[in-house]
């Protein structure tokens, strides 16, 4: 594997992006860090086989639950529609502000696992998202 040395990235950044861009993801070793740059298509591709799940409640109501299992967010709306909707905007919005406090979120162990599932939601749209997540069968609240 080439691994390139900080100054050299330096001296030629272009060079250096666009052969992440059009060739291979390039690997930077700077003192004691190491670090990687890949372009989004490949990103997206790596993250292909995270899914947002989800378990689905009907409330007494008739009003649906939905709970993403992997990052602990729930929401509750008229229809499947609306909540999925709902979903994918709060999947979103936790993203962002992960992405905000990553220094501190990514090292706790309730939210570390969270890593894989914030850099999709950060690399695609709210409607992306919707599409991405997958809702388990139908769940009562009398049977819970």
């Amino acid at each position: 594997m080439n691994i390139l040395s900080a100054t050299d990235v330096r001296k030629n950044w272009s060079v250096t992006l666009d052969s992440v861009i059009h060739e291979r993801p390039a690997y930077i070793k700077r003192t004691r860090d190491n670090i990687a740059i890949l372009n989004m298509d490949l990103l997206t591709e790596i993250l292909s086989g995270y899914k947002f799940n989800a378990s689905r409640y009907i409330e007494d109501d008739g009003s649906i639950t939905l709970s993403a299992d992997e990052i602990d967010i729930v929401v509750n709306a008229k229809d499947d529609d609306q909540a999925i909707a709902a979903l994918a905007s709060d999947i979103k919005e936790y993203a962002e502000e992960y992405y905000d406090h990553f220094s501190s979120w990514s090292i706790a162990p309730n939210r570390r696992p969270h890593i894989p599932y914030v850099l999709k939601a950060l690399s695609l749209s709210e409607a992306s998202i919707r599409k991405e997540i997958q809702v388990s069968l139908e769940y009562f609240n009398d049977n819970i």
